[in-house]
C-alpha cells in the first residue's frame, strides 16, 4: 500500500484505509474497520482492486496455464500449490508470502521461468 501511494505521481491530501493498521503515508490517514461496509470510497476502491486482480489472474493464467491462476484469484489452492511443487515458482509469485518464502531459501528446488 505504501509503495502504491508513493508511485501515484501526486501526493494525496488524505487517505482512508480499510482495517486497523495505519500505513506510513506522508498525508493524514484514517483507518476504518470494515471500511468497505461503511465507506462508499473504500467500497469502490475494493471493487476496482478485485476487478483488477481478477484481470491480472486471467493474464497470468494465459502465460502460465499449469498454475490455475484464473481459479485461485491470488490464493493458494491445492492445485496451485501442487503446481508450485512440480513447476517451481514464477517471477509473479510473492516471495514474502508462504510457502514461497520458505522455498526461496532453497533455490535448488526451484525452476525459475
Amino acid at each position: 500500500m505504501e509503495r502504491a501511494v508513493k508511485n501515484l505521481g501526486m501526493a494525496p491530501n488524505f487517505a482512508l484505509v480499510d482495517g486497523i493498521r495505519k500505513p506510513n503515508f506522508a498525508c493524514p490517514v484514517m483507518t476504518v474497520v470494515k471500511g468497505d461496509a461503511t465507506s462508499y470510497s473504500i467500497a469502490a476502491a475494493s471493487i476496482i482492486a478485485k476487478v483488477t486482480r481478477d484481470q491480472i489472474m486471467q493474464d497470468l493464467d494465459s502465460d502460465y496455464p499449469a498454475y490455475g491462476w484464473r481459479e485461485n484469484s491470488g490464493y493458494g489452492t491445492a492445485f496451485h500449490l501442487k503446481a508450485i511443487q512440480t513447476q517451481g515458482i514464477t517471477p509473479h509469485h510473492r516471495k514474502s508470502f508462504e510457502p514461497i518464502k520458505s522455498l526461496t531459501g532453497n533455490p535448488v528446488q526451484l525452476k525459475m521461468f
